[in-house]
């Protein structure tokens, strides 16, 4: 299984809503397709994701199948943080900067209608400390296809981490996928958490984002 996603350094700050730009064909893309299990999941479930990074900015893009309805949320507001969006079809990146502290963490969701949620998080072997005040700046867009969906958002280093990684460095992360209602719903993990039940919040299993500069 691999364990490290290279985001790719740009000195173009993308525009969102340029989904067709070239410079997603450039960045390295690795693919969300078993079960918080890790049993596979079937492929009109399986999502992408890439990373990119400039001097200031985070991006992350997922393109995502979907052969099945959409749960979404009809009328959405992607201008206002969506309140239970992990209820919903989405998908999830979790960040954790400092390798040496993985329980310490920011959660980003981004829905197929663009819709957006973050949190700061601290995951403690006898609880998980929530803080929902934490607001990251997430800019978002995204695009509802046949069968398909492309969602993107960026943020600032400064403002969601406190400062901006260097070339060369690596942290901490793991990448999610929520699809479906009721007794079918599926939770996809790029790195499976192996939990008794449905859950995401496992730092033991996070990968690595490695920051690269060509």
């Amino acid at each position: 299984m691999k364990n490290r996603i290279n985001a790719f350094f740009t000195a173009e700050e993308i525009r969102l809503e340029d989904f067709d730009n070239e410079i997603w064909r450039q960045a390295e893309s690795v693919e969300i397709n078993r079960y918080w299990s890790g049993e596979p999941a079937p492929a009109e479930r399986c999502a992408s994701a890439r990373i990119l990074w400039s001097e200031n900015r985070l991006f992350v893009r997922f393109d995502c199948r979907q052969d099945e309805p959409f749960v979404i949320n009809r009328k959405p507001n992607p201008d206002a943080e969506a309140a239970e969006l992990w209820e919903r079809d989405v998908c999830e990146i979790f960040v954790a900067p400092d390798l040496n502290a993985p329980e310490k963490y920011y959660e980003f969701e981004i829905a197929p209608t663009g819709e957006w949620l973050d949190f700061a998080i601290r995951q403690l072997p006898e609880k998980r400390e929530t803080d929902k005040t934490y607001n990251a700046g997430m800019k978002t867009a995204a695009r509802i296809g046949e069968n398909s969906f492309t969602a993107v958002f960026t943020l600032e280093f400064k403002r969601a981490f406190g400062r901006k990684p260097k070339a060369g460095e690596a942290w901490r992360t793991n990448l999610f996928r929520c699809v479906g209602s009721g007794e079918t719903r599926g939770y996809l993990a790029w790195h499976p958490t192996f939990t008794g039940t449905p859950g995401f919040h496992v730092p033991a299993v996070f990968g690595y984002l490695k920051f690269e500069k060509k």
